[in-house]
């Protein structure tokens, strides 16, 4: 299968088009942003490692059954997935308070949640991925209520899913964005990726960062952190 025409190009990925209508072909860079783009840089394989993680954990979700938009890695950078209409939502799912969730509450980061808290942005660089509720997301016919309800139902199906399996490598998933899609047939999907780039990942011994936050807080040591990802989650 091959790139037809490039559809969109993103903080971290490119997509394309390829001969078949209902199929895409995602490209993941190693650019690496934060604040919206407000700071910019590079990390060195990250492209790799955040396809070939996302990969992974996507097929195991499938297996516990959390539809994915996957179809098939074609090589380090590039995979084929089903084409989607996004749902215009960053949905959050946090178990232990950081980043701006701390900054928001006065929780110090680190704190545990008293219960999973789910969060939904939606999804506008200009105006900042505003956080938005239920009412707003239906006001707005972004969605209805029964898919926001199996959005919801999935967001916390994956959360469930890797905490326990990221336990196993020593890792605690502090908290994590999704996005959801639409095949054409209206089925809701999960899409976009699951990476370092899209999770805060802490070593369950240390509480060392292995995620983006070593980058946006200057932190350095990135591309060693997510490699370290990697190695955990497939023996590389």
């Amino acid at each position: 299968m091959n790139k037809v025409t490039q559809l969109y190009e993103g903080k971290a990925k490119k997509v394309w088009t390829t001969e078949d209508p209902e199929l895409l072909i995602v490209d993941y860079k190693d650019d690496a942003t934060a604040g919206n783009g407000a700071k910019k840089g590079t990390i060195h394989d990250k492209g790799i490692i955040n396809n070939r993680v996302t990969n992974h954990l996507m097929k195991m979700l499938e297996k516990e059954g959390v539809p994915t938009h996957l179809v098939e890695e074609i090589s380090d950078r590039e995979t084929i997935v089903k084409k989607v209409t996004i749902v215009p939502l960053e949905v959050i799912v946090r178990n232990i308070a950081a980043g701006s969730l701390s900054k928001r509450i006065g929780l110090p980061e680190g704190t545990p949640m008293k219960k999973t808290v789910l969060e939904y942005c939606y999804k506008d660089d200009a105006l900042g991925d505003p956080m938005v509720n239920e009412y707003h997301i239906l006001a707005m016919e972004w969605c209805t209520k029964e898919e926001l309800d199996l959005i919801a139902k999935y967001a916390l199906k994956v959360n469930e899913v890797l905490s326990a399996y990221l336990k196993e490598v020593n890792i605690q998933l502090i908290d994590f964005k999704l996005e959801f899609g639409k095949l054409s047939d209206g089925t809701i999907v999960l899409a976009d990726e699951i990476s370092p780039d899209t999770c805060r990942f802490w070593d369950t011994v240390t509480h060392e960062k292995l995620d983006k936050d070593r980058f946006r807080r200057d932190m350095g040591g990135e591309e060693d952190a997510y490699k370290e990802v990697m190695k955990r989650l497939m023996g590389e």
